[in-house]
């Protein structure tokens, strides 16, 4: 059985606002979250969730990966789609309960994501110049 692969969530505009955010800090703290990032590509379809204290649901189908380095805790936001963990937001956590305006911004990231992939094919453009039909 394949294991599930953890990606970075991408505007369409093609930027990566998870791992822009990790690659801002200092390689230390990098090495750190990817490690624990890392973990998410362990899992399989049969045993889709990390057990708490390393993962927990936030609402519906959105969890967290719950991060550190050193006393500094991090929060991944994530989804499922089949065999795809997408991450689709990450923030430091500071305060008691994830505040919903981070919660707004994953859900904004999936729905995004959603549209892009359930779109209808599109037509592949055809040839120009000497290679026209």
């Amino acid at each position: 059985m394949a294991n599930l692969q953890a990606v970075y969530y991408r505007t369409s505009d093609g930027a990566e606002p998870v791992g822009e955010f990790v690659d801002s800090l200092d390689p230390r703290r990098q090495v750190a979250l990817d490690n624990q990032i890392d973990r998410l590509n362990m899992l399989t379809p049969a045993s889709p969730h990390l057990p708490f204290p390393h993962s927990s649901q936030v609402r519906g189908e959105l969890r967290e990966l719950r991060c550190h380095y050193g006393r500094e805790l991090y929060r991944v936001l994530y989804r499922r789609s089949r065999n795809l963990i997408i991450l689709l937001h990450i923030f430091r956590k500071d305060t008691g309960a994830i505040p919903e305006s981070e919660v707004r911004v994953a859900e904004e990231r999936w729905a995004d994501f959603k549209a892009r992939m359930d779109a209808l094919k599109r037509k592949a453009p055809r040839a120009a110049g000497r290679d026209a039909p």
